[in-house]
């Protein structure tokens, strides 16, 4: 199954003197976006579709000019000349990088690159800006087993704010720890059959319409999790993700609970940097 990554908003909400598109902001070594492939690819889903639009350039770049030496452990020699990467983070991944549009919605932008999922049966889907520890074999197993045309994610919203319940004279009868509510929101992590793009029309956004035809059809699932979900909307969610790196604490990090050793690739110093990148992330 491919994945399709919604990555040209323009995170307006998060920026810190940084134009640059959300899902590139940074947790510790790397931006949000590849914590998100590395977990994909953890599960066997390596080919990828990033729908870009703001700053399309920067994300292009990123990629083309990956340096594997700064998240991976590696072994100099040779005075120099000689590299030895002992693991290695893309070399096996596929990425296709499509514009999508600048002012484009997540509708318009999954329409966009429907050309590019010719011959899937499913496939994959993310906002781009939220990590979790789901078992995501799981999630597709379930899919399967049901044979709707949608499924989501469906998380408690960890936020600190209070469900208010109150009569029609405005007295409160109870307020309500969000978090632990009976509330539950949209995550995000979405699976679709390639039937989702007879549900849509041009424009629409894709949880409004779409999924609203879905509903009338019950053609949409929402699978439930209680585990880690985290959104990165605002600088401080940031912050708390940025935290939980540091002290050793990133649930989502599933690739490290079972990593295997990558074999070694060698490479001669020699080459330009650019070329030396490249290779790698072949």
């Amino acid at each position: 199954m491919k994945v399709v990554l919604f990555c040209g908003g323009l995170g307006m909400r998060i920026r810190d003197n940084e134009n640059i598109p959300k899902p590139m902001t940074t947790i510790g070594y790397r931006p949000l976006v590849w914590h998100l492939m590395k977990y994909y690819a953890h599960f066997g889903f390596k080919d990828f579709i990033l729908c870009l639009g703001y700053r399309a350039d920067y994300v292009k770049n990123y990629f083309l000019t990956y340096n594997e030496c700064e998240s991976n452990d590696f072994t100099l020699s040779e005075g120099g000349r000689r590299l030895e990467l002992l693991k290695s983070d893309i070399s096996d991944w596929r990425i296709t990088f499509v514009d999508t549009g600048l002012s484009s919605n997540i509708g318009m932008r999954l329409k966009a690159v429907e050309k590019y999922l010719a011959g899937e049966e499913y496939f994959l889907a993310n906002y781009g800006d939220g990590l979790t520890d789901l078992p995501l074999d799981e999630q597709v197993a379930h899919f399967k087993t049901q044979g709707k045309v949608a499924s989501f994610l469906s998380v408690r919203p960890n936020l600190s704010f209070h469900v208010v319940h109150s009569d029609e004279q405005g007295r409160v009868t109870a307020l309500e720890d969000i978090a632990r509510s009976h509330l539950r929101i949209n995550g995000g992590f979405f699976i679709f059959k390639r039937e989702i793009f007879d549900y849509m029309r041009e424009g629409e956004e894709l949880v409004n319409e779409p999924f609203q035809r879905l509903l009338e059809r019950d053609e949409l699932l929402a699978y439930r999790y209680d585990g880690f979900w985290q959104a990165m909307d605002t600088f401080k969610d940031r912050q708390a993700l940025e935290a939980r790196y540091s002290n050793g604490d990133a649930p989502w990090e599933v690739w490290k609970r079972q990593e295997l050793p990558a074999s070694t690739k060698v490479t001669e110093r020699t080459e330009t940097s650019v070329q030396l990148r490249s290779r790698a992330a072949r």
